[in-house]
């Protein structure tokens, strides 16, 4: 297993790596103490981590004998963030056919100012995985209440529960910390792109940039080790 981390959204991504990256493979034991003392963690955040990743269909659970990855299919993991995109898509053609609100506009540089104040300093360091996440997570919880279209909230809450399906299902290496600047400030970039978009009334490129940005996370292969074969 990788390296100590810490409590919160870094243990859950460490894990959620380590699956991703064929560490932890279907069959193996996930168990919480020795995943705790692995990671160097409290038993607690191993076993929020676990049961988000069950949320996710990520793992199984074992009974009393703890998780077990589950048999995840590469092309069930494409064709899910395939369906994010057309559905994140969707929500920026809607909202930019309808016309940001001036709350909406504010509330978007708002949090891509988070962003910003994220990456300015050129380099990631302990906490920012947290703070991605947040920031991330705000704004595409923004664009899909923006969309006015309960059906999308809907269709991605059970597209969701399929593995690496959603926004928030990262697998970052924290081992690379460059190299994960370098992604993770590109999908900060793409968030600007979208709102620039959406803010000028280019539903066509809103649309595409959405559908775009989502199907990075299959480009970068690099994060899913089972999409390589």
């Amino acid at each position: 297993m990788e390296k100590p981390a810490k409590p919160g959204q870094q243990v859950l991504v460490a894990l959620r790596r380590m699956i991703a990256d064929g560490t932890i493979q279907p069959g193996d034991r996930i168990a919480e103490i020795p995943t705790a003392e692995a990671l160097g963690v409290s038993r607690m955040p191993v076993r929020t981590a676990l049961r988000a990743l069950e949320h996710e269909g990520l793992v199984v659970k074992l009974g009393a004998r703890g998780y077990t990855p589950s048999a995840v299919d590469a092309a069930a993991i494409t064709g899910a963030i395939e369906v994010r995109g057309v559905l994140e898509g969707l929500a920026a053609r809607r909202v930019t056919e309808r016309g940001l609100t001036a709350d909406e506009a504010t509330r978007f540089g708002a949090i891509l100012a988070e962003g910003d104040a994220l990456f300015a300093k050129g380099h990631l360091v302990d906490g920012d995985l947290d703070g991605f996440y947040r920031y991330n997570l705000a704004f595409h919880d923004l664009l899909i209440a923006a969309s006015g279209n309960p059906s999308i909230a809907l269709a991605l809450a059970r597209n969701n529960h399929l593995p690496f399906a959603s926004a928030a299902a990262l697998a970052l290496d924290w081992e690379d910390l460059e190299g994960e600047y370098v992604h993770l400030s590109a999908a900060h970039r793409e968030h600007h792109a979208v709102f620039d978009a959406m803010r000028s009334g280019d539903a066509d490129k809103a649309e595409r940039l959405m559908r775009g940005h989502a199907g990075a996370a299959v480009a970068n292969r690099k994060a899913f080790r089972m999409l390589a074969g």
